[in-house]
């Protein structure tokens, strides 16, 4: 405990470090001070009472609660991240972006101005479906025309905010800005989760035992999460010696680390945007509304519908992998610094061997991510609240996991930069504390 309050001190006597967190607290305040101004001419008695359920509740997580507020700032940054994931597709397809990719500082920035452009249009057609869906018929000025354009107006606005926001905490703060505020909005439900679940078991349904029991289970998932995402195949390299005047340079062995889950969060995204289209296609075509198949599949607890859904978070795991992991790139950089994999030739053999360790670490983790996914609906079938469910796995705990570590290792590298001792110590090295860092690289920001 003593080096625990010893840490804070050293956190808060680095000025650029206490600076930067204050800057992240003010972001995040006026985040969620949004999150419950309510859009003009709305009627909060007014809005769809299912805007907290199945997948809409998904979406509500993320917006923290502001999508069900019917807030100015109800879709949140889920625009801007469709549009970021429509832009990294288009980098595979078409030449234009694959070449922006390629030129380094100038054409990422022509590749956000894209990604901006793309989330305004994207904002705007999701707006428009937000009012006519989620407030209510009923309500009088759903129909005049000035309402519907001054509130798509004010919701493209509000995403383009939050967008902003998250650029000043990536530049100004710390940690990734888009990232965090995705997090404050689903740590934002977990009080009124808990104490949902807390009246429920403790009222006659199941007892306290069967509450804590099921913290013990949060607890088990949340650690098996933290496992895979940080769960890593190092492959041993080794460098030539260089002789540069009366210098030394290379000789030494280093590591490549290459993750089990490589995809991070993407592949459960691509299903589950897949798996709104079974829930849509009775309002599309009525005939078949009755279909037993399409119930099922558009019934997020159902048996059927986590089977595909399990499937289809594997076959992404491997397709993102395999388009953000380039082994053929990794083997020219290796060679060109004078590195090899002792026991392979340099190369295309290099290339292949990275190739297959890949697809092998692949699967377990393809495999592991598919059941964190499906672990909110099992919970909920067992009797978990709906909202304490979502927190037993899924994006939300993907995302809250994987942010937070992230962001622990930026704050540890702040401290190692002084020569503090960092979050976790390990031993002592030539006088001073060696770290073990307690995160993981930046996860795919979703």
């Amino acid at each position: 405990m003593k080096n625990f309050f010893t840490t804070l001190s050293n956190i808060w006597k680095i000025e650029d470090l206490r600076v930067r967190i204050i800057n992240t607290l003010l972001f995040i305040l006026i985040y969620r001070v949004g999150c419950v101004v309510v859009l003009p001419g709305v009627d909060p008695a007014s809005l769809n009472s299912h805007a907290k359920e199945g997948l809409l509740g998904l979406l509500n997580m993320f917006a923290g609660g502001a999508f069900s507020r019917a807030s100015i700032f109800a879709l949140g940054v889920m625009p801007y991240i469709s549009a970021s994931i429509v832009v990294q597709l288009l980098g595979i397809a078409v030449p234009y972006f694959a070449k922006l990719q390629k030129e380094g500082e100038s054409g990422q920035n022509k590749i956000n101005q894209w990604t901006r452009y793309l989330t305004i249009g994207i904002t705007a057609l999701q707006a428009i479906g937000y009012l006519k869906t989620q407030v209510s018929p009923d309500a009088r000025l759903i129909s005049d025309p000035f309402f519907t354009v001054l509130n798509v107006f004010v919701l493209t606005s509000g995403t383009l905010f939050v967008m902003w926001l998250g650029e000043r905490i990536t530049d100004k703060g710390i940690g990734n800005g888009i990232s965090l505020i995705i997090m404050v909005g689903i740590i934002a439900q977990l009080p009124s989760a808990f104490v949902t679940e807390f009246e429920n078991r403790t009222t006659g349904n199941g007892g306290l035992v069967t509450f804590v029991v099921e913290l013990v289970a949060l607890i088990g998932v949340v650690m098996f999460t933290i496992l895979i995402v940080q769960g890593t195949r190092k492959i041993a390299v080794q460098y030539a010696k260089r002789i540069v005047g009366n210098k030394q340079y290379g000789g030494v062995r280093q590591y490549i680390p290459l993750k089990v889950n490589a995809a991070g969060v993407m592949p459960i995204i691509f299903a589950q945007a897949i798996m709104f289209i079974p829930a849509y296609i009775p309002s599309l075509f009525p005939s078949i509304a009755a279909n037993s198949i399409v119930m099922a599949l558009a019934n997020y607890t159902s048996w059927q519908h986590n089977l595909v859904f399990a499937v289809l978070i594997i076959l992404f795991t491997y397709f993102y992998t395999a388009i953000t992991v380039n082994p053929n790139q990794m083997a020219d950089d290796m060679k060109k610094n004078g590195g090899f994999i002792p026991g392979v030739k340099p190369g295309r053999a290099t290339a292949n061997f990275i190739d297959d360790i890949i697809s092998k670490i692949t699967l377990p983790g393809s495999i592991a991510l598919a059941v964190i996914a499906i672990i909110p609906p099992i919970a909920g079938a067992i009797g978990v609240s709906s909202v304490f469910s979502r927190f037993f796995g899924g994006t939300s705990l993907i995302i809250l996991v994987g942010v937070v570590l992230d962001t622990l290792q930026q704050i540890e590298s702040h401290l190692l930069m002084r020569h503090y001792d960092g979050l976790m110590k390990t031993g002592r090295i030539k006088g001073r504390t060696a770290v073990a860092s307690t995160a993981g690289s930046t996860p795919p920001v979703i």
